[in-house]
């Protein structure tokens, strides 16, 4: 009588069942014939039970997630602080033709060797790409003078931040522009907007490949919301920016619940 298994799975091999009934075969040896083998891994597989029980630690199913896509919206823009509809599309088309450009020209660009002075950091330094991108001094919490102005005639990319020159940002694969990103959108979480944090913000978002991955999905969302919820506390000459970032998001990323809708 066949087994339930043979019922269900067909053998597809020829087999010669012979007289044996296993108990001569030898599975700490290996076979010394065809017929021998599959014996042996018919045997072994009589032997395994027709029902497993995984035993999993809860503990390790209690990581951190590395993806969380939000779909809450933004904040409403105060009355008079919403850009127009025009505005809007002038943007998503000035910001397409520079992604082009950079396309067009990202051999070029990379060809270029950089200054002495330009240490780009690893992929995983996260506090050095900070330092990199938003300079020592807006890093550090401390705000230039005059007086720091007439001691430092030369400009000093380390304490400033290294703008995102094409030669730097062409050698940036995606990985690395979804990185950086992430970092700089997470200092921005808990602090002001910067015009250093702007720079970067828009040239990596230039970088940014589509369609989007899950990940890139989820910060630009978080960075309109970010920019969002600044813009309506906010009467300052920091709105274009703000007003630029959610439009891009929205308008060019596809975004559209994060728009801004005309008054």
């Amino acid at each position: 009588m066949k087994s339930d298994v043979e019922e269900l799975m067909p053998r597809l091999l020829p087999m010669e069942c012979g007289s044996g009934t296993g108990e001569d075969l030898d599975l700490s040896g290996p076979p010394r014939n065809p017929q021998e083998y599959l014996r042996q891994v018919q045997l072994e597989a009589s032997l395994c039970p027709e029902v497993v029980v995984a035993q999993i630690d809860p503990k390790k199913l209690r990581k951190k997630q590395t993806v969380n896509v939000s779909v809450a919206g933004c904040h409403a823009a105060p009355v008079g602080f919403s850009p127009s509809l025009r505005w809007q599309q002038q943007q998503v088309s000035n910001f397409s033709e520079i992604r082009q450009s950079i396309t067009r020209h990202r051999k070029h660009w990379t060809s270029q060797t950089l200054d002495d002075n330009v240490l780009m950091p690893k992929l995983t330094d996260e506090e050095g790409w900070k330092r990199f991108c938003l300079g020592e001094k807006v890093y550090l919490g401390t705000s230039s003078t005059h007086t720091d102005a007439e001691q430092e005639p030369a400009l000093d990319y380390s304490k400033m931040g290294f703008p995102p020159f094409l030669s730097i940002i062409s050698r940036l694969n995606q990985s690395t522009v979804l990185m950086v990103l992430e970092i700089l959108i997470g200092w921005f979480e808990e602090r002001e907007f910067v015009p250093q944090l702007g720079r970067w913000l828009y040239a990596l978002l230039a970088c940014l490949e589509k369609p989007l991955l899950p990940e890139a999905h989820s910060s630009i969302r978080q960075l309109a919301r970010r920019c969002a919820q600044l813009r309506s506390t906010l009467v300052d000459d920091k709105l274009p920016a703000l007003n630029l970032l959610i439009c891009l998001v929205a308008r060019y990323f596809e975004q559209n619940d994060l728009a801004d809708q005309q008054e």
